[in-house]
Formats: structure tokens, sequence, C-alpha cells
């Protein structure tokens, strides 16, 4: 290596900086100093030139973007000493799981695409994420969390606690494995028998949280914050909780740049599927470093979608854009209370149906084309250090068929939202319906064996296509995040048969 990435975590609330050769953190250490404000560590750092292989482990491939390998430099690791870990540290997690760290598939959905109106072969594309480590994108963020822990090695008997109902879970379950450190699980009553099983196999420690009472938030977080607060590391998706987690995410945003690239593609609209949006934060990451460094040109349109039973995301949206588009006009705000949405439940949801969506779509055009505007950065500014105006926890225990993107807070809320306004993307919130076609529609039409979490950005997309958001003409990429544990499992059996 040539040379070495200049890296640093900045808190995208009160702007704190932590280099690559300062003292370690898991998040910002203001973070329980000046309360209220949006405090999450983003990576910030150069762009330097990857080439794409099909058989490289993408922490091996962009390591030069990652501030874990800064970290590792810094630590006085050389370049092929980070290497081999990596290298170990992935064989580890294939002995467990049976899968390594690869490139994911990028792939033309012609069929899909037809079905839904598009004019021509080649509009639409599906990131598929459902072979990839324990079935999902999960595995990606904690990976790179567990790089810092070995690049540290400090901490070994401290356990390592997450919060999920499932992909998460499993991911965080095989990793630890392979890194042979102690976990301990915070899941709901409710959880998938077949992830608590493979959970059970996967040696780690499972602590069932039951929703009490008029409790606010969700109890598996709530338990699972108990847990750090006693000593256990955050091993977690929330990049409130743990920033480091942001940047293995963000991996698959280097590899979109480069698929798109080697493809010659260039995408209108993104859509992504987001609850607590480690994900959709990561892509935001890593879209903007390729735009930053004229990498690519321009972002596509960052769409994102939450179901009816649970979107704190897509009303954090609504009420930045509205006061936004109030200071824009000169308008009064109003009084705005924190932790309290100015319209009722019903109006706002009034607000995401296909004839008011075009609507909306004009709205977010002009703020984009206002994005250096003094008063669009003012009111991020704003935001940031004023969260719960924007963000607080579901007011109901929520429910869907998309069960992993039932957050009750979208943790790191604040990039997703910047970044869709600086695009000119919309929120769009999917009825149970839609869920349901969108997972049929993709099994119909595509070999990939999703969930109907996996699946529900191909639902914000039929959405967007009804109400005309996107057009025949145009080219828009979607997620499949995680398999169906049920399909999973039928072909597991197949193969010990075999």
């Amino acid at each position: 290596m040539g040379e070495r990435p200049t890296m640093a975590l900045v808190c995208s609330g009160c702007g704190v900086r932590i280099t690559a050769a300062g003292e370690a953190h898991y998040r910002c250490p203001n973070a329980g100093v000046v309360p209220g404000v949006d405090h999450v560590l983003r990576q910030q750092g150069e762009w330097l030139p990857a080439p794409l292989g099909d058989d490289v482990n993408p922490f091996v491939m962009f390591r030069h973007r990652l501030y874990a390998y800064a970290r590792a430099l810094a630590c006085g690791m050389s370049d092929e000493a980070y290497v081999a870990m990596v290298q170990g540290l992935d064989a580890a997690v294939e002995a467990v799981d049976g899968r390594a760290f690869r490139v994911t598939p990028l792939t033309e959905a012609r069929e899909c695409g037809a079905a839904l109106g598009f004019a021509a072969p080649g509009a639409l594309w599906i990131k598929d994420e459902t072979d990839n480590v324990a079935g999902s994108h999960k595995a990606r963020h904690l990976f790179g969390i567990m790089l810092h822990l070995s690049i540290l090695a400090v901490q070994q008997d401290r356990p390592l606690a997450i919060a999920s109902c499932g992909n998460a879970a499993l991911a965080a379950a095989v990793v630890a494995r392979a890194a042979q450190r102690p976990l301990v699980v915070h899941i709901p009553p409710d959880a998938n028998p077949r992830v608590v099983q493979r959970l059970q196999a996967l040696g780690a420690s499972l602590v069932v949280c039951q929703r009490e009472g008029e409790q606010a938030g969700d109890p598996c977080y709530l338990r699972f914050r108990d847990a750090v607060a006693a000593g256990a590391v955050p091993f977690s998706c929330q990049g409130s909780d743990n920033g480091l987690t942001i940047e293995g995410g963000m991996t698959l945003g280097y590899e979109i740049v480069a698929q798109q690239q080697a493809l010659g593609l260039r995408f209108d609209h993104l859509v992504v599927q987001v609850g607590g949006a480690a994900l959709a934060s990561a892509l935001a990451g890593s879209l903007s470093q390729a735009v930053a460094t004229g990498v690519i040109e321009g972002l596509p349109r960052f769409h994102v979608i939450q179901t009816v039973g649970a979107f704190p995301l897509i009303r954090a949206y609504d009420r930045l854009a509205e006061f936004i588009w109030a200071r824009l006009h000169g308008d009064e705000v109003g009084c705005w209370e924190p932790g309290r949405d100015h319209l009722l439940p019903a109006e706002r949801l009034a607000r995401h149906n296909p004839e008011t969506l075009a609507q909306t779509m004009r709205r977010a055009a002009a703020i984009q084309q206002a994005w250096s505007s003094t008063p669009v950065q003012a009111s991020l500014r704003v935001a940031a250090q004023r969260r719960a105006l924007f963000m607080w926890p579901w007011e109901s225990q929520p429910h869907s068929l998309a069960h992993g993107i039932l957050d009750d807070e979208t943790y790191d809320w604040f990039a997703v939202v910047s970044l869709m306004l600086r695009s000119g993307g919309i929120g769009v919130v999917a009825s149970e319906a839609m869920v349901a076609e969108a997972q049929t529609l993709a099994r119909a039409t595509t070999s990939v064996p999703a969930d109907h979490t996996g699946t529900a950005s191909l639902a914000g997309l039929m959405a967007l296509r009804q109400a005309e958001v996107v057009q025949p003409t145009e080219k828009a990429l979607v997620f499949f995040t995680g398999v169906d544990r049920d399909v999973e499992a039928v072909q597991r059996a197949a193969q010990s048969v075999l």
C-alpha cells in the first residue's frame, strides 16, 4: 500500500473529532454530557481507489477507506498484518456459518421491472444480501466492530451485548462465536423460534425482554442499554451506541459504486427499508464520499420505506421538511413540543397515499435545489442539536409482516434524513397489503429467497411507481436484505442430506 488513509470519527451532533491515533471510543464522549444533541460518530476521510474482485474480502479490498485500517496502522500494525488479521477472522466466520465475506450480487431484475411498468430492460436492479454471512447485511456492520476490538486487543473478558429480534442477533452470534467472545442477546418474547434455536446453538446467552405497561421505547433496546451501562461492549447495529457499526455497512455502498461503474450504470433512484437505519446510514456515508470525491456524478434520489406499524424516521423526515419549508418561505414554524407530533397519527398517515406522494416529491425537489441556502443549513443544525423535536420512540407497540424494520426509534436518523433531503428523496409508508404483495412479486419474478423485511424496499418502489414519482424510463436500485429463515432451513436440511 503506497498511500495511507487519513481517517477520523466526527460526531454529527456536537462536532467532536476523534483521530485514529487518539483514544478509542464506541460513541461520542459528549453523549452523556451534552443532552438533547444527536450524538452519532461518523467516519470522515478520503476516498482512495480500489479494484473490484469477486473473490476478495471487502474489508481487505476497501481497507484504505476504513477507520479500522487507519486505527490498525496507528497502533503499529503493518498492512500485511492487517490483511492477515481480517483473513483469519473471515476464515473463522466461514467455519461457523459456512459463508465468508465476499462482494454480494448486484443483479438486474428484468421480469420484476416489467411487472412494475418499467419501459425497458436494465431499469430495475437488486442488491442481494440473502447469502451474505448469517443471511443478511447485518454481519457486515458487526464484523466492522469486531475488527476494532481485535486491533485494540482489549476487553476480551467483557461480554458483547445486542438487542435484536432476528437478523442482527444471528449476525452478532456468528461473528462473536468466530472471535470466541461471549455474547448476550436481548430478544422479544415473539422472536422467531428458528432464530432462537440458532442463537442457542451458537452459544449466545438470551435475555427475553417483556414490554412493561406504557413503557416508551423498545424493551430489548432498553435492557441492552442497561447491560452496556453495567460493562458490556455495545455490539449492535445502532450507530448512536456504537458508531463503528456504520463503517462495516459502508463496504456495501463501496461495492455498489464499483459495481455500477463496471456495468456502466447510473441509478436515478435508490430505495432502502429502514428500521434502526444502520444500513441506510452506511449507504448515506459511502455515497456521499463517492460524490464528494468525484467518483460518481451526483446522488440518486434516496428514498426510504417503513410500514404503517411504525414509521418514526418518516415522521422525522416529514417534520424536518416542514420545518425547512417554513424557514424557506419566511413562515412561523409554530410551537412544537419535543417528543410530540403536531399532527394526529391519521393526519400524518394521510400524507403518504399515492395521491399526495407526488406533491411531497415536488417539495423535496425544491428543498434539494435550496440545499446550500442558509434556511436549509440552519434547520439541519437545529435538527442535530434538538433531536427530540424530530425523533422519539413510537408511541404504540408496532406490528408488521416486515418485523425486521419495526424499531420503535430510528437511532441513526439524522444522516439518513439529511441525505434524503439533499438528494430530493422522500419517505414511503407501506401498507401491510403492499408489503405482502412485494414479497409475492419478488418470489414470482426473481430467484432471491428474501423474507417480508428483505423485500420491503420493493414495496416502497411499488408505491413510488404508483404515484409516478419514479418514471418508467428511469433506473432504480432496491435492496433484498434478509433471507426467509424457513426457506433457509429447508436449504440447509437438503445440503446436510447431500
